[in-house]
């Protein structure tokens, strides 16, 4: 298993993909975290005061934001590319056990978006710091629950990776995985979630499932507790990398 998640580590590494979708990742989080802040005084901002704990662990919770997303693409991608340039026959000819290309697919991509989360918590730090000194307010990574926010960023922008896997493995055609995933997080869940009257199941969505682990409050949403948010995107994750693995495991490659 050893080997098989270092040959994933190598074929990720031997493209510049993952370079490119980190840099559009930490440019995504700093953009959200800028925004965030500037705009943190408006009457109309739907985000709690900066001074408070609540809105200190929204700001962190950007984090995941963009790095889900992306991380769930690029995971995709990983499996996806296999059937698009036809590698799949010989990856698993060479591992005749078929879950076991994928465990380590999912174990690689999993430690990838915790390695995305750790760089955009580090942006969102590296603006937040300096510019909420300059408000008079003192930023803390050790207290207001941020801790535990900046944990769930880390869960959630891995558990996204499985989801990357999981879709990539069922429908194994890199566009239709990458532009549904675009589409759904970006698009289609946003504007369910803003809809009020759907608001008692759409918080069993993944997104605000994630949300909910990063402990992210919001004025016009609720969102289910930080542990039940976390249950239900684990349990997103595990239903979509067994249903990837148990369809990699009956297709025909040829």
């Amino acid at each position: 298993m050893v080997a098989l998640i270092r040959g994933e580590f190598a074929k990720l590494l031997s493209t510049r993909l993952w370079l490119w979708l980190l840099l559009a990742t930490m440019a995504l989080t700093a953009l959200f975290a800028s925004l965030n802040i500037a705009f943190n005084d408006d009457p109309d901002t739907l985000a709690p005061p900066l001074a408070t704990a609540a809105g200190q662990r929204l700001l962190f919770g950007t984090s995941a934001g963009g790095a889900q997303t992306l991380v769930a693409v690029l995971a995709a991608i990983g499996i996806t590319g296999e059937y698009r340039h036809r590698t799949a026959t010989t990856t698993f000819l060479a591992t005749p056990h078929r879950s076991r290309v994928l465990l380590a697919k999912l174990v690689t991509y999993a430690a990838v978006g915790a390695a995305y989360a750790a760089a955009c918590i580090a942006v969102v730090t590296a603006i937040a710091w300096p510019w909420l000194k300059a408000r008079g307010i003192d930023p803390t990574l050790t207290g207001n629950g941020v801790p535990a926010t900046l944990a769930g960023v880390v869960a959630a922008v891995a558990l996204f990776a499985l989801l990357g896997i999981g879709l990539g493995a069922w429908l194994r055609d890199q566009v239709a995985a990458v532009v549904g995933l675009l589409v759904y997080l970006f698009v289609a869940e946003p504007i369910v979630t803003r809809i009020p009257a759907l608001q008692d199941w759409t918080v069993y969505l993944p997104g605000p499932s994630a949300s909910a682990l990063t402990q992210i409050t919001l004025t016009d949403q609720d969102f289910l507790q930080p542990w039940q948010g976390g249950v239900v995107l684990a349990l997103y994750a595990l239903v979509a990398a067994a249903a990837g693995v148990w369809h990699t495991n009956r297709v025909d490659l040829t």
